[in-house]
C-alpha cells in the first residue's frame, strides 16, 4: 500500500513556489514493512543484464541492512534506525524561480531585471531553472532516446566500453567504490565524458549518440558561459576569466541512470553533495527524486519538461565570495521507476586559480586540481566530501 496526497496547499518561498505543504513521502515506501516481502528476494528476479550488479558487489551492506532492520523493529530508539529515517523524511515539493532567458533580448530595462532574477536565485537559493534557453525540445528529446539506448546495453558492454560504445575506459561509472555501508552507496550509473571526447567522436562520425551529444554540448556550453558572465557582471565584474578557462577540454558532461531501487527508503540514488565546479546545466526527466537543501530543509524539485536547473558550484561561491551559494542536492531512488537525466558541468583546467573577487576573502586562493584532489582524499578517508570549508582563510 502506497501513501499519497492531494496538492490543493500552496504559499510562496521567496521567488520559489511550495506546491504543497502536506507531507509527500518519496513514492515506493510502505505504510509498513510488513505488508511486504523482503524487497531483495523478489527484486533481483526482475533485475535486467543492463543493471549493474548492486546486489553482489554489495551483498554485505544489504545483508547488514536485513539484520539491522529486523532488530530495530524491536528497538524504536537505536540511533541507526533515526539514520536511516532520514531517507524518509517528509519533503514538500517545489518549484524552483523560473526565469525567462527570452527576456534578455527585450531591450535594456527587461534585460537588466532578468539579470538581476537570476542573480538573487544564485544568491537565495542556489538553484534556479531557465526556459527560451536556446536548446531545442527536438534536441532534448533526441538525447533521452540515445541516453536510453546506451544505458539499455548490457552490463558487461557498458563497463567495456573502450571496446564496445567508443567511449573512453572508465568513462562509465556505477555505485560507489569507496562505500563501506548502504547510506554511502548511490543507486546509479554514468558515463562521464570530457567534451573533447564528445568533439573527437562526433567529428570521426562513429554514431548518433556522439552527434547528438556534440549538438547537445555546443549549445549547453554558450549557455554556461552566457550564465557565468551575467553572474559576474551582477559583482560588478566584466571578466574574461571564463570565457579563457573554462573550455571543452575542461568541461564535462555526464548521463545519468538512476534503475529501479527494491529498498528506496534505505539507498540513494545519489548521495547529498554540492558540485565541484563553476555552473552545473541539468536536464531531467519527469519521474522526479531531485532534493536540495533550503532554509535548512530538504525539499523536492518538480520536474517541468520545459526547463534545464541551473546550479551554483563550489568554484563559484568561493569566487563570488561567498555570495552566491553551492547547496546540498541529492537524489532518492524510486521502488518502481527508472530515472534519467544530463548534466554539464561547467569547470576550469586543474592549473586555473580560483580566488575570490573581493576582499576581505573568506576562501584562501587555491587550485582546481588541488580542490578536486582535496575532495577525492576526503571521499576517500571519510566516506564524503568536506569541500569548501577545507580551504577557509
Amino acid at each position: 500500500m502506497l501513501i499519497t496526497y492531494s496538492k490543493k496547499e500552496s504559499y510562496n518561498i521567496h521567488v520559489g513556489r511550495v506546491l504543497s505543504s502536506r507531507p509527500v513521502l518519496a513514492e515506493g515506501f510502505a505504510r509498513n514493512s510488513s505488508e511486504l516481502p523482503h524487497p531483495l528476494l523478489s527484486f533481483q528476479l526482475l533485475s535486467m543484464d543492463s543493471d549493474p550488479p548492486f546486489h553482489k558487489a554489495y551483498k554485505t551492506f544489504f545483508d547488514n541492512a536485513s539484520t539491522t532492520t529486523a532488530t530495530t523493529n524491536n528497538n524504536n530508539n537505536n540511533k541507526d534506525n533515526k539514520d536511516q529515517e532520514a531517507i524518509k523524511v517528509i519533503f514538500e515539493e517545489c518549484e524552483l524561480p523560473l526565469i525567462d532567458l527570452r527576456r534578455l533580448e527585450l531591450g535594456d530595462s527587461e534585460g537588466e531585471e532578468c539579470k538581476s532574477e537570476i542573480a538573487r536565485a544564485s544568491q537565495e537559493w542556489g538553484f534556479f531553472q531557465v526556459v527560451n534557453h536556446g536548446i531545442s525540445s527536438e534536441l532534448l528529446q533526441k538525447m533521452k532516446s540515445e541516453q536510453e539506448k546506451v544505458f539499455q546495453q548490457s552490463f558487461d558492454k557498458k563497463s567495456q566500453e573502450h571496446k564496445y560504445l567508443n567511449f573512453s575506459a572508465g568513462t562509465y561509472r556505477w555505485g560507489s567504490p569507496t562505500a563501506t555501508s548502504l547510506r554511502q552507496l548511490s543507486w546509479s550509473e554514468a558515463f562521464h565524458i570530457p567534451l573533447n571526447k564528445i568533439f573527437a567522436s562526433s567529428a570521426a562520425g562513429l554514431d548518433d549518440l556522439s552527434s547528438t551529444m556534440e549538438q547537445f554540448a555546443t549549445t549547453v556550453s554558450s549557455l554556461a558561459l552566457k550564465l557565468a558572465e551575467i553572474l559576474a557582471e551582477k559583482l560588478g565584474h566584466k571578466s574574461t576569466f571564463f570565457h579563457e578557462n573554462c573550455l571543452p577540454s575542461t568541461c564535462y558532461l555526464r548521463m545519468n541512470r538512476y534503475p529501479p531501487c527494491p529498498i528506496p527508503s534505505e539507498v540513494f540514488g545519489l548521495m547529498p553533495h554540492t558540485d565541484s565546479d563553476f555552473l552545473t546545466i541539468l536536464h531531467q526527466d519527469q519521474v522526479g527524486g531531485l532534493q536540495l537543501v533550503k532554509d535548512d530543509r530538504w525539499i523536492a524539485v518538480k520536474p517541468n519538461p520545459e526547463a534545464l536547473i541551473i546550479n551554483i558550484g563550489d568554484l563559484f561561491q568561493a569566487w563570488s565570495n561567498n555570495v552566491y551559494k553551492s547547496v546540498q542536492h541529492r537524489v532518492v531512488t524510486n521502488l518502481q521507476v527508472e530515472r534519467f537525466s544530463t548534466a554539464y558541468f561547467f569547470c576550469p583546467s586543474y592549473e586555473t586559480m580560483i580566488e575570490s573577487c573581493c576582499e576581505p576573502s573568506v576562501y584562501r586562493k587555491f587550485s582546481f586540481g588541488e580542490y578536486r584532489h582535496q575532495v577525492q582524499e576526503d571521499v576517500k578517508q571519510l566516506g564524503s566530501k568536506v569541500g569548501l570549508p577545507r580551504f577557509l582563510v
